[in-house]
């Protein structure tokens, strides 16, 4: 894998869910592209509602992506916005920061002392659904869209103490997720298990990505020690009651 395949294949997903190319990921600082939300073959599949709504940078041109009745409000009241004006709009809400690994700086990190670790294979995920506390890490369904494909444990006495997990979004992306227990946390077990499972997926010849809350410092800093770099930001979600209101607001 080298950082050009990894953009190109993470730009090509994006286009994919977003129903735009690749170019338009790439535009002009600041203007928009207005896209109809599609089911393209092959995207994410995350949930969409009949008022679906989604906005996306990668650091130049925004695009939006949303239903037809949605995108006739929203055009008008985002034309001319700058970024930052945008993603600040009354209407939008739920930012996520998405990290991808920075190929040429990423390195195994050390293990932190006294703790066990374990890969876990796909066919055996199913077993560790019996443990409450790492609904970050993995799905707790067998049969979820985006499966459970590959388990880094950490164990304590025996004990499961940390999870990262990666689920298979789409036919080359795997998302990474991690739980850490509590009472185990400041250990640094959450960017070592982090970046061991990153490595793992790497390997395998798949894009791991980190997604979290634009408000969850703590996660940033696990992906920024385990190895990755901030990639782009969405907001997928808008609050569109009262629609009527909207163009005045």
């Amino acid at each position: 894998m080298t950082s050009h395949k990894m953009l190109h294949l993470v730009q090509s997903q994006l286009a994919t869910d977003m129903n735009c190319t690749i170019n338009d990921l790439n535009g002009n600082k600041d203007s928009f592209i207005f896209t109809e939300v599609k089911d393209n073959p092959g995207r994410r599949p995350f949930p969409r509602s009949e008022q679906h709504f989604e906005m996306l940078s990668m650091g130049q041109s925004i695009v939006v992506s949303a239903s037809p009745k949605i995108l006739e409000i929203v055009k008008p009241l985002l034309e001319g916005k700058v970024r930052d004006e945008a993603f600040s709009m009354s209407f939008v809400y739920g930012h996520s920061l998405y990290y991808l690994p920075d190929l040429p700086q990423i390195k195994q990190l050390t293990s932190p002392d006294g703790f066990a670790y374990e890969i876990v294979e796909q066919s055996n995920i199913p077993l560790l659904y019996r443990y409450e506390g790492f609904r970050n890490a993995i799905q707790y369904d067998a049969s979820h869209p985006r499966p459970d494909i590959l388990v880094m444990l950490a164990k304590k006495d025996g004990r499961i103490v940390g999870m990262a997990g990666a689920s298979s979004d789409c036919a080359m992306m795997w998302q990474v997720g991690i739980d850490v227990l509590p009472e185990y946390r400041n250990y640094g077990l959450a960017a070592y298990l982090v970046n061991r499972l990153t490595l793992e997926v790497l390997e395998r010849g798949y894009v791991p990505y980190y997604g979290t809350a634009s408000s969850n410092i703590a996660s940033q800093r696990v992906a920024h020690r385990a190895g990755y770099f901030p990639a782009w930001v969405c907001a997928y979600k808008g609050k569109f009651d009262g629609l009527e209101c909207l163009p005045t607001c």
